[in-house]
């Protein structure tokens, strides 16, 4: 139990910290909201960040991270932990030289990339694709340092160090503030009688926030690899059976990364189409769903990959197990209330922070409240994936990475034309729970392959145990989603007019909650003995 309690310290640390980072991260979002609205201006830096964003997750933001744990791990528990450092470099050099490689193609064909009808812009007008253009190739500068950032992240994640690699996307944002309050604004910010510098250059400005941002991001993390004593190796060997092991897990990881973030390039090239404000409004909208995705899918499941990596590494099979079975059950229990309270504390609550008109904060509402429909499948996938990456399995997360596509484009054709805007949403509602169900689907599978040889009548009863414990938790997380959701309704209806938009949806959120907990309280003392 020791190693569990261990994974419950480091969910709650990230989720603190992840927390934070929301933050200020919606801090950010609302400052350049209200400088920007739903406009042409904005659309144009939100679609520029997207191939900056694949190239970063293709490399280490996700592909090379969960390839590299699990060996590092591995090679820590067989032998020690300057050979794991030793694998670790050369891994690490060569994603230097494919992320500036990369970078570099992307700037020179960066018009094609944004023109072209599968570009992620077609269906801007030529000026705005030109500050595309410029903008991209911008960004690509912060891509190759926040790359070789997440890289080290990676490699602190495998030592089990949580703290700096928390850190840093705080003070990332901390860079992107900077650049939203002083260098794009044309009239500096005024707090009483201090009036703050402004350097006027517009999305420009909010450009040059990334990159100091993404510099600040790199730096906290050398005090880690200090601590934990990297030493730094000169070269690539691909005669190595670990950097092999790494580069095999890759490859499928990279391709399944590659059609996540097509997903992003397909939003917005049919966002494009749509009336202006479309982009910016999904932007917003995946923003908010990713509040309560953070701090319970990606804290819980950044968290679980090193200690189930070493479940596997040790054959602590049943460890394994039992650990995926009970963060299952706590994913259901608090992401259920989480996108059902929500969803309906929004209105105050938008209303007050973006400061948008009424068309523009009903649009942003229901594009919301359609991601949230699909809350739950993205936080079971942080965990539906991890599960196989513990097992150096990357092609079978690849393959639903691809189904998640297909059916995503599909959704997506299908529900744009209706629903507009609110469509796209509800396409990535339908897809990432699609990949979420597909992954837990072949994981279950697996396992009563292996109880079904090993002719195991107690892990048979096990198993049914476990299906009655999952929906007792599925009912009381509807049931009191219910009855906060029944509380929220009534606050927002007999409080607006009265009470100001904060305070409205801050009171109505917090005794929605209230509420809701008691439903889910045994699955909360599971949390808190993982």
């Amino acid at each position: 139990m020791k190693k569990i309690s261990k994974l419950s310290k480091a969910a709650f640390l990230i989720a603190v910290s992840f927390g934070i980072n929301k933050i200020l991260a919606i801090l950010r979002q609302l400052i350049i909201a209200r400088q920007f609205g739903l406009t042409a201006e904005l659309d144009v830096f939100n679609v520029a960040n997207n191939i900056p964003d694949l190239l970063y997750a293709l490399i280490s933001g996700g592909a090379l991270a969960v390839a590299i744990i699990p060996v590092m791990t591995e090679v820590m528990n067989r032998e020690n932990k300057e050979r794991a450092w030793r694998v670790f470099s050369q891994v690490a050099n060569l994603a230097f030289l494919a992320t500036a490689l990369l970078s570099a193609l992307a700037a020179i064909f960066a018009w094609p990339l944004v023109q072209h009808a599968l570009g992620i812009a077609p269906g801007l007008d030529i000026l705005q694709q030109t500050l595309v253009v410029e903008l991209l190739r911008l960004n690509l500068i912060g891509t190759l340092i926040f790359s070789m950032a997440g890289l080290l992240i990676a490699g602190l994640q495998a030592n089990k160090h949580f703290f700096l690699p928390a850190i840093g996307p705080i003070l990332y944002n901390f860079g992107q503030i900077y650049g939203a309050i002083i260098l794009s604004p044309k009239v500096g910010y005024q707090t009483g009688p201090l009036v703050l510098p402004a350097a006027g250059l517009g999305v420009h400005g909010l450009v040059y926030g990334v990159l100091i941002g993404s510099l600040l991001y790199f730096l906290i993390q050398i005090p880690g690899l200090i601590k934990y004593q990297f030493k730094w190796t000169p070269k690539i060997n691909f005669k190595d059976e670990d950097v092999r092991k790494i580069l095999a897990m890759l490859g499928p990881r990279v391709i399944g990364m590659l059609l996540y973030q097509l997903t992003f390039i397909a939003r917005d090239n049919m966002a494009s189409r749509l009336p202006l404000g479309s982009i910016s409004a999904l932007t917003y909208g995946w923003m908010i769903l990713q509040v309560p995705e953070t701090l319970i899918g990606t804290a819980i499941g950044t968290a679980l990959l090193p200690t189930i990596s070493e479940f596997i590494a040790r054959k602590e099979f049943q460890e394994f197990k039992d650990t995926i079975n009970r963060v299952v059950r706590v994913l259901i229990a608090l992401a259920i209330p989480s996108a059902v309270l929500l969803s309906l504390s929004l209105p105050p609550l938008l209303g007050f922070a973006f400061g948008f008109d009424n068309a523009g904060t009903d649009l942003l509402l229901w594009v919301t409240r359609a991601f949230l429909v699909g809350l739950l499948g993205h936080c079971l996938l942080e965990l539906g994936s991890r599960v196989f990456f513990a097992q150096q399995n990357s092609v079978i997360p690849m393959a639903a990475a691809g189904l998640n596509l297909f059916v995503y484009i599909l959704s997506g054709i299908i529900l744009t034309a209706p629903f507009k805007a609110v469509g796209i949403g509800l396409a990535d509602a339908i897809g990432f729970t699609t990949q979420a169900l597909f992954l837990l689907v072949i994981f279950k599978i697996r396992l009563t392959k292996k109880s079904a040889a090993k002719m195991d009548l107690s892990d048979v009863s096990s198993k049914n145990e476990n299906k009655k414990e999952i929906l007792n938790t599925a009912l009381r997380a509807v049931s009191g989603s219910i009855i906060g959701g029944m509380v929220i309704i009534l606050i927002i209806r007999f409080s607006t007019g009265v009470l100001p938009q904060l305070i409205t949806g801050v009171l109505a959120a917090g005794l929605g909650i209230a509420a809701a907990l008691p439903f889910i309280s045994k699955e909360i003392r599971v949390l808190l003995r993982l």
